[in-house]
């Protein structure tokens, strides 16, 4: 007996350090997943930065007690997977695209920075694009103004040229 606590309060203990430092979390129901199907989802979560951890619902919930997931406490049901990552993307990506191809995991919802996602919210989050690429976006919006002014200087000595050029010509 002495031995399931130790091992509860240090599950809690793993729970609550993974929440702290969580931006967003993602939960979905494994009923169907066979043991390949999940051996590939944690291959695929530590490549991405996700924690992947199943928890003991009641375990879990305690550890939500006082964090700003604690709302997530009355949606929690049933054998639930949980991707956590201080990214706020990355788990509801890796959750939604892995349920596409196997049937056996179904999203049920997830948080962000403490507001409830219902599953469609979920999915529109996992829609967006990955960090790196709208880093790449920005900046290259904010790169357009100045390529114009550029062009724009440039433009003054060439048309210069092509009229010299020109001039050049007809004599």
């Amino acid at each position: 007996m002495a031995k399931s606590r130790e091992l509860k309060s240090e599950m809690l203990i793993d729970a609550q350090q993974s929440i702290e430092n969580a931006s967003s979390i993602v939960y979905g129901e494994y009923r169907g997943l066979d043991v390949e199907s999940m051996t590939q989802l944690r291959k695929t979560s530590r490549s991405v930065g996700v924690k992947l951890k199943i928890y003991k619902n009641t375990i879990f919930k305690k550890a939500l007690t006082g964090s700003k997931f604690e709302s997530l406490n009355g949606h929690l049901e049933g054998p639930l997977v949980y991707g956590i990552s201080s990214d706020a993307v990355a788990p509801a990506k890796l959750l939604v695209d892995f349920s596409k191809e196997n049937e056996g995991l179904v999203v049920k919802g997830g948080a962000l920075d403490g507001s409830i996602l219902d599953l469609n919210s979920v999915k529109a989050l996992a829609s967006i694009p990955p960090r790196d690429e709208l880093i790449g976006k920005l900046l290259g919006v904010a790169n357009g103004p100045i390529q114009g002014f550029v062009r724009t200087l440039n433009e003054v000595p060439s048309r210069l040229v092509r009229v010299l050029s020109a001039v050049r010509d007809q004599k």
